[in-house]
């Protein structure tokens, strides 16, 4: 299992500086992940790397990204422009937002296991769609607001569960995550027995999915998780430190409580939008960090960042094998991350055992 860094106090900025290698990764990364934008735009039952018709070819792709489509059917700009690029910049949204919080989630826990749900995100999350359901309002996106705020809900009744005289211990967190999730997803059951004819809708919503990825669902979701990544790549130093354990990194000048509270208010705001937008999509924070690390190493600093990238890029590629594989029926992209992720997650059980 890809173990978590043991930092020392003494040369720890020098050992954990990036080198040059790490600087070609990440340019790596980044132009895979604008190539794998621009191809799975292009893949579809009418698209050119399609398996259906082919009818919009490479040419017209280009055009229409060009704003040159004037000499190609409006529905083919319909299609790459209102359609695919949205569906797909939302994947790369949602796959950062997972990958972050999750990354995240392995420092303050020091748990290379841990995942961006483990303090109830996600049972929060589903209570609110629930929820939403019962609501006599009609909003557009009544969805993800209430789902929004019921990732939030949770993670607020976590963490003040454990936060007694100031102090808020690690493994208590992670228990009352367990004990709060477990309520949440009573609940829920409970509200998606009621639900009636909405059942099946919220069962496929629960499965994830981005099939109802819009411009303006891009847009809104967009400034929240640009935001909290960005506030968590500033902690990065910080999630170093706090490897050490929160005697040293007290010692060392870090504000244990005030930066896992900054951490884990950022993580729950990332999480929360993604889960808001695209449902429960599992593995994707827990597969991704182990393949960064793998490549990149245990510093923050660099592993942050590409774990970003690495997380857009397995949610593009799974979304997009979710849409074509039994094209023009549509997968739940959960059931791809699942089948994805669960193999990975037994092998790094074994893997612990034999360590």
């Amino acid at each position: 299992m890809c173990s978590m860094p043991v930092l020392t106090a003494s040369g720890s900025h020098e050992k954990y500086e990036m080198n040059q290698e790490h600087r070609w990764i990440l340019i790596f990364l980044v132009l895979a992940l604008l190539a794998t934008i621009i191809a799975a735009t292009m893949m579809g039952s009418m698209g050119p790397l399609g398996g259906g018709h082919n009818e919009i070819s490479f040419r017209a792709v280009f055009d229409i990204f060009v704003d040159r489509a004037e000499k190609w059917p409006q529905g083919y700009r319909s299609i790459i422009l209102d359609m695919r690029l949205p569906r797909v910049l939302l994947a790369t949204l949602v796959g950062c937002a997972l990958a972050v919080a999750g990354t995240t989630m392995q420092g303050i826990f020091k748990n290379p296991m841990a995942d961006p749900f483990i303090i109830g995100i996600s049972s929060g999350a589903s209570f609110g769609a629930a929820a939403s359901l019962f609501l006599p309002i009609e909003a557009k996106f009544k969805l993800p607001l209430c789902t929004f705020a019921g990732a939030l809900l949770s993670v607020f009744i976590v963490y003040n569960l454990v936060h007694v005289g100031g102090k808020v211990r690690v493994e208590k967190l992670l228990l009352s995550g367990i004990a709060v999730g477990s309520f949440f997803s009573a609940i829920t059951s409970f509200l998606i027995y009621m639900a009636g004819k909405q059942f099946h809708f919220l069962i496929f919503w629960l499965l994830g999915g981005l099939y109802t990825a819009s411009w303006t669902s891009v847009h809104m979701a967009c400034i929240p998780i640009l935001l909290g990544t960005m506030g968590i790549l500033f902690f990065s130093r910080h999630l170093n430190v706090l490897l050490l354990g929160d005697e040293p990194a007290l010692y060392l000048g870090v504000d244990v409580v005030t930066v896992r509270k900054i951490l884990l208010i950022f993580t729950a705001l990332v999480a929360g939008v993604a889960v808001a937008f695209s449902g429960i999509i599992g593995f994707v924070g827990l597969i991704t960090p182990h393949i960064m690390r793998i490549l990149v190493g245990p510093n923050h600093r660099i592993l942050l960042p590409a774990s970003v990238v690495g997380g857009a890029l397995f949610l593009i590629w799974a979304d997009t094998l979710a849409r074509t594989i039994l094209s023009p029926t549509e997968i739940p992209v959960g059931i791809i991350t699942s089948l994805c992720g669960a193999p990975f997650f037994i092998y790094l059980l074994r893997r612990s055992r034999r360590e």
